[in-house]
């Protein structure tokens, strides 16, 4: 684990509510962040996943859905009634007014969930919202801390087209279609570096997790806390 922030050095509540820590997950595609959410979630932490959501407001018989099909066409169904996120993704893609227009449709539903569930946390709360788009969406200032999960360029392609069954050039459009690495390393306040182990991965998040701790028990005037807590993840219900 690396990044601006030094071990041990406070971290402030300084947005949303006072009484929560608002922490921000981002990550390129393939990078893992998913697995440190996973992690954080089993330490005990709120973890808010902004594309499971994403898929929760466009669920069949919800307005969310009703309103993509008006904009974009029963093709983006399938068979069984559901959107065809894959067939969607591909006429979005490549046309960045596509794309705003299905952001308009679904990003205010999921921010709007995301506030919902972030309301349901109990005070003294560690939140993580899980968030690819932090850096692309300039989202930084709306967290306490900006987490980062870090690999390199090369780690990624290898990821996507080992895991996900993309072609080289696919992947490459993928990557491209993001922030770029330094985007999102600009914005970082501890960085996860995911190139390694799962061992590493581990014992990266359990750094990171004690570092919250610490301000949570801090900003509550408690000794210091000790052991995880039972999970806590918030998923759409």
């Amino acid at each position: 684990m690396y990044g601006r922030l030094a071990a041990g050095q406070p971290i402030t509540w300084a947005r949303g509510r006072a009484e929560v820590l608002r922490v921000g997950l981002t990550g390129g595609i393939g990078a893992g962040k998913s697995e440190v959410s996973r992690r954080l979630a089993a330490q005990g932490a709120v973890v808010i996943d902004a594309d499971a959501i994403a898929r929760e407001v466009v669920a069949p018989g919800t307005p969310g859905l009703a309103e993509v099909v008006a904009a974009f066409g029963a093709r983006v169904l399938a068979p069984d009634g559901s959107l065809d996120r894959p067939g969607l993704g591909d006429i979005v893609f490549e046309d960045a007014g596509l794309r705003a227009r299905l952001n308009a449709i679904v990003h205010p539903r999921v921010g709007t969930r995301m506030r919902e569930l972030e309301e349901a946390a109990g005070s003294g709360a560690i939140v993580v919202h899980d968030v690819a788009l932090i850096a692309e969406n300039n989202l930084a200032g709306s967290y306490d801390l900006i987490v980062v999960v870090d690999v390199p360029p090369r780690i990624q392609l290898d990821r996507l087209i080992r895991h996900r069954g993309m072609t080289r050039e696919q992947a490459r459009a993928r990557l491209a279609a993001q922030a770029s690495r330094e985007q999102r390393l600009a914005i970082a306040g501890i960085v996860i570096d995911n190139s390694s182990s799962l061992a590493e991965l581990d014992r990266q998040v359990g750094e990171l997790w004690a570092q919250l701790r610490r301000a949570q028990a801090a900003q509550e005037g408690q000794d210091e806390p000790s052991g995880p807590r039972p999970p806590r993840s918030r998923q759409p219900g």
